[in-house]
């Protein structure tokens, strides 16, 4: 007898109720992608990664709160949001802080005349309130994974950086399952437990004391303010991403990436975790 769709298995899912098997091979190609960037191509392949992705999640987020009611100004964040992550290259932190006064000067009147000369628009201080945050949030945040890239250790730095934020996840994750039973904030996400903070910390700051040592050849002790800062902001900024879809009632910011949600799903973490990584790089190095 031949077999029917009802006969095949059911892709298997995690807990979490997402497809495994894509999961895995979406984050198998996205770390393989950043890899490669950082291992053997130029450094404006790695900028021009970060500027793509930065692009998306505030496409995704702004497509998020327009179903949500927020009139927010897209192009402007688009556009803004690359002139503050290009304009590293020749101005470093100069142009960063240029191209988002820019980018929040041209939103502001962008929102103001949305509606033409004769209207005044409505709940103007709420949207561009939205588009500030989103400006500072998204390219603002990701200029810092541009700007680390520049140094003569910057790749090395960006792989400590990174190795951090993951073996801080894998070590909340662990914890957090074998041991979670006091939430830290459970009217924000119910998961997390200071348990698995706890493992976070342990796990994270051990990672970067090493790749700070191996991988950049500093200090090892480096690596321990280094490690507490990623860990607390890559919490923090998987915090934050939970509240605003808890306000906007949704579980994904899309369903770009089969088995992950959308993109700035992925790197809620990261993004806070690049600035406080740079910050900690530039004033202990």
């Amino acid at each position: 007898m031949a077999s029917t769709d009802t006969d095949l298995p059911a892709p298997k899912k995690s807990r979490a109720g997402r497809n495994l098997p894509a999961a895995i091979a979406v984050g198998a190609l996205l770390g393989g992608a950043v890899i490669v960037s950082l291992s053997i191509a130029p450094a404006w392949v790695w900028v021009a990664l970060v500027a793509g992705a930065m692009a998306v999640a505030t496409h995704e987020v702004v497509g998020r709160l327009r179903d949500g009611g927020y009139c927010i100004p897209l192009i402007p964040l688009l556009v803004g949001g690359q002139a503050t992550i290009w304009l590293t290259w020749p101005f470093g932190t100069t142009g960063a802080l240029g191209g988002f006064a820019g980018t929040v000067l041209v939103c502001l009147i962008w929102r103001l005349l949305s509606q033409g000369l004769s209207a005044a628009p409505q709940n103007y201080l709420r949207d561009v309130a939205v588009a500030v945050l989103l400006a500072a949030w998204i390219p603002l945040s990701g200029a810092f994974a541009a700007l680390l890239i520049y140094p003569d250790d910057g790749r090395a730095a960006l792989f400590a950086i990174m190795l951090a934020v993951v073996f801080s996840d894998i070590g909340g994750y662990t914890a957090g399952v074998l041991f979670g039973r006091h939430p830290m904030v459970a009217a924000i996400s119910p998961k997390k437990s200071w348990e698995g903070f706890a493992g976070s910390l342990i796990a994270g700051t051990g990672m970067a004391v090493a790749a700070v040592a191996l991988l950049m050849d500093r200090p090892a002790w480096i690596g321990i303010p280094l490690g507490i800062f990623l860990v607390i902001t890559g919490t923090l900024g998987d915090l934050v991403e939970s509240q605003v879809k808890r306000d906007l009632g949704i579980k994904d910011m899309s369903n770009l990436l089969p088995g992950h949600g959308g993109l700035m799903d992925r790197i809620d973490s990261l993004l806070l975790s690049m600035a406080a990584g740079w910050i900690v790089l530039t004033v202990l190095t």
